[in-house]
């Protein structure tokens, strides 16, 4: 019961934090990324804080046997680069450039109850689906 309860609670942090940062604005991520017309630094402030707190923190629990809620850690172990990880970091750079979200803010911001909201994360969920019928 630890587990789901804990992922809630910080899944709701995470939808908050996205909230007050204005991270499912996507004009703010659509801004960021537009550095030859009216360029938003919001997204760097935003992923400079997050880095601050993540860098410190990640060594400090990783010096734990054991995560507080889970038997073991579960950390990436692939580490080569390949035709994969390429083309699936080019469809979510393209994604997150035409429609301004990732996935997180996406379902944070299914809250709004916007058409386009529902659409994207439904295109979202349908790629993503899509990905792990055909992955090799």
């Amino acid at each position: 019961m630890a587990l789901p309860l804990s992922s809630f609670v910080i899944g709701i942090f995470f939808g908050l934090g996205l909230a007050v940062s204005e991270m499912i604005n996507p004009a703010r991520v659509i801004g960021f990324l537009d550095v030859a017309g009216r360029w938003d630094p919001t997204l760097m402030f935003v992923m400079g804080g997050a880095l601050a707190i993540t860098l410190p923190g990640y060594a400090l629990i990783l010096r734990r046997r054991q995560p507080l809620f889970n038997g073991e850690f579960f950390l990436p172990t692939k580490r080569d680069i390949d035709r994969q990880l390429i083309l699936g970091a080019a469809l979510f750079g393209i994604g997150w450039g035409l429609g301004g979200f990732c996935p997180g803010p996406a379902l944070a911001s299914l809250a709004s109850g916007s058409p386009a909201v529902f659409l994207f994360v439904l295109a979202m969920i349908a790629g993503q689906w899509l990905a792990s019928r055909y992955a090799g």
